[in-house]
């Protein structure tokens, strides 16, 4: 596969806007960084019953009740996963997302059975599972960005593993992605999957294997474990990658080829957070076994 010039120019200049608001929301404070999810989360949503209604017509008639009650209280799991250090005129966003998810919990179904045209469990399915695809899937990276640990590196700056962490999941995402289109546009013939026809296997490799190892270098170096930077890289490669070939099969399904317009040549949130969704959970489960 030759490396087209003008689509890797027209990438690099919509990534280079993508990462400055990326970057600021990551960096500037827990606010911005929940603001930020709070529109990914959003904008995923809104692709995602876009990709199911071109899938299951029938996901089309849903009433709007159900269409953004659904999101909404997805976006309560994100509230009740922050910590308490989120406030507003005094309340805590844990226990806001705690009310308003047990609402939601109780009035949706309501809703449902009063405005629905007829109760398909179909479509109850396909947003049980938008649920557990999106909004569980941000509120795990909210859960990381919410940890209060400390690490002492070796020259004695402290860093919080709240901050640390989900750069390193974003970052090794990136490089990741970066890593594997070079490789595969240069040396890829390998096909790796019907589902993503221009992915190969020299590409897939070559972009994990580069990400493990920058991401493990740069921990060594600024003084972190390097055992734990190369287990969050390795984990966000393998399983980013298949949340990349997920987000493909939905949209091949559906039989278009991007699951949004915004950003020129990247196509919308899903195409560009597919893999991050899938990742993020793995990652959680990490932090939480071998890192807490």
């Amino acid at each position: 596969m030759a490396l087209n010039i003008a689509t890797f120019k027209t990438r690099a200049a919509s990534s280079g806007v993508f990462v400055a608001v990326m970057l600021a929301g990551l960096l500037w404070n827990q606010w911005s960084f929940f603001i930020l999810f709070s529109i990914i989360h959003f904008g995923c949503w809104m692709e995602y019953q876009k990709l199911v209604g071109l899938i299951d017509k029938g996901y089309t008639e849903i009433s709007p009740f159900h269409k953004y009650g659904v999101m909404l209280a997805g976006w309560c799991i994100m509230l009740y996963l922050t910590n308490n250090s989120y406030t507003i005129l005094g309340i805590k966003l844990p226990a806001i997302g705690w009310w308003l998810g047990l609402i939601a919990v109780f009035l949706l179904p309501v809703l449902e059975l009063l405005f629905a045209k007829q109760l398909v469990l179909k479509n109850i399915a396909h947003s049980a599972f938008g649920v557990l695809y999106i909004s569980l899937s941000w509120g795990l990276m909210m859960d990381i960005r919410s940890l209060t640990g400390v690490w002492m590196t070796k020259s004695g700056h402290s860093y919080n593993m709240g901050f640390v962490i989900p750069l390193a999941i974003i970052f090794s995402i990136w490089i990741n992605d970066t890593m594997a289109y070079l490789v595969g546009t240069l040396i890829g013939k390998t096909p790796f999957s019907k589902i993503s026809p221009k992915k190969t296997w020299e590409g897939t490799l070559g972009g994990a294997i580069l990400c493990v190892v920058t991401i493990s270098l740069v921990a060594y170096w600024l003084g972190f474990s390097w055992a734990d930077g190369a287990a969050i890289s390795g984990i966000a490669a393998i399983m980013g990658t298949s949340g990349d070939l997920l987000e493909s099969k939905l949209k091949r399904m559906a039989n278009v080829k991007d699951s949004g317009n915004i950003l020129p040549g990247h196509g919308g949130f899903l195409d560009r957070f597919d893999s991050l969704l899938l990742a993020t959970p793995f990652v959680w489960l990490y932090v939480v076994i071998f890192m807490k």
